[in-house]
């Protein structure tokens, strides 16, 4: 417990780098999956600008980098970080790893949660005069923002999850905190105090966007 107390600035920090890492990340792969995810969403079969060619191609590279686990994922990018002046280790690498391999999973949730908007929907603002492209960026994300927040607060809790793992390649955070100070120092207080932490920020994360999500779909 002394070396715990001791070690709190640590912690505190590595709590922080772990915050400034997810949310990078939830930016630029949010951002990405949502183009893809609406890409995936337009593009199929029966949809606003069905093309069969493209949503097979799109759809063959979200399933084929998606199920990749993520400790395989971040060796396998770590070339490409390096040549594009990105350090393979550290926060920056975490950033950019865990945007890319978020992406595809964010990309089909946001698909998903589209195709709950009921056709009929989609069919009256047609009958209206709306656009395709209107239809598309403004009435399917409005109809469906309840599941997609429900959607992008899992996706937290995934990335939170994502900057423990990346700890293990010296990308800072709890996961690093964890390694270094309590498994490979045989302390488990310092472990689980990490632990604790973790499991803190998702109960926060998942109460917010359940309660943003309730609110939503009262209106």
């Amino acid at each position: 417990m002394d070396r715990l107390i001791d070690l709190l600035p640590e912690l505190w920090a590595a709590t922080a780098e772990t915050l400034y890492v997810a949310t990078l990340a939830l930016v630029f792969g949010g951002l990405a999956g949502l183009i893809l995810g609406l890409g995936l969403y337009a593009a199929r079969p029966g949809s606003l600008f069905p093309n069969r060619p493209f949503y097979g191609g799109l759809n063959f590279v979200v399933n084929f980098f998606r199920p990749i686990p993520f400790v395989i994922f971040l060796a396998a990018v770590q070339p490409i970080a390096r040549s594009l002046g990105i350090p393979g280790i550290g926060p920056e690498f975490a950033v950019f790893a865990i945007s890319i391999a978020s992406m595809f999973a964010i990309s089909r949730i946001v698909e998903q949660n589209l195709l709950t908007v009921r056709p009929g929907v989609v069919e009256a603002a047609r009958a209206a005069g709306a656009s395709r492209s209107r239809i598309l960026f403004r009435l399917i994300p409005r109809e469906s923002l309840g599941p997609l927040v429900l959607g992008y607060t899992f996706i937290v809790v995934a990335l939170v999850d994502m900057t423990a793992i990346a700890g293990a390649v010296a990308a800072g955070g709890l996961g690093e905190f964890a390694i270094v100070y309590g498994f490979k120092q045989f302390n488990p207080v310092v472990t689980w105090a990490a632990v604790l932490v973790i499991i803190v920020i998702v109960q926060v994360v998942q109460f917010l966007g359940n309660a943003l999500a309730r609110r939503i779909l009262r209106r």
